[in-house]
């Protein structure tokens, strides 16, 4: 079963995909933020069209555990996306995937020019194989 995560930001939404088997993720796309009801469709028409069997949302957790302003938003998100679909949705903790995604750049070899700019599908990558690794 294929799964799809998605990494709410303010202005981008990076998203990611497993394989068939659920082993592995995969970078997918960079959708730009719109609103939460145009994103939440948006995102369901994708899960549609590849077929995926369950939606991640990263949420940001402060140091209790708890959701963090970032987080809530993304638990709006999660239920707008339940409303336009009938995908299982869950939330899963985002902590330290922007950084995760900067040091995959790095390690890839990627020009000082090219580190900059947008990592939101590399950090779903990273949310979505967390995920992915603690539930095989």
């Amino acid at each position: 079963m294929r799964i799809l995560a998605v990494d709410p930001g303010e202005r981008r939404i990076g998203l990611a995909i497993s394989d068939e088997s659920g082993t592995i993720a995969n970078p997918l796309m960079v959708l730009k933020h719109v609103s939460r009801a145009v994103d939440a469709a948006t995102i369901a028409r994708l899960a549609e069209e590849y077929a995926v069997g369950r939606v991640v949302v990263g949420a940001a957790l402060d140091e209790e555990g708890e959701l963090s302003p970032q987080g809530r938003s993304a638990a709006r998100l999660a239920e707008a996306i339940r409303l336009q679909s009938n995908l299982p949705v869950e939330l899963w903790d985002e902590s330290d995937s922007t950084q995760a995604a900067r040091a995959a750049r790095l390690a890839l070899g990627a020009p000082r020019r090219k580190r900059s700019g947008h990592l939101d599908d590399l950090a779903a990558t990273y949310i979505l194989q967390t995920f992915l690794d603690a539930h095989t």
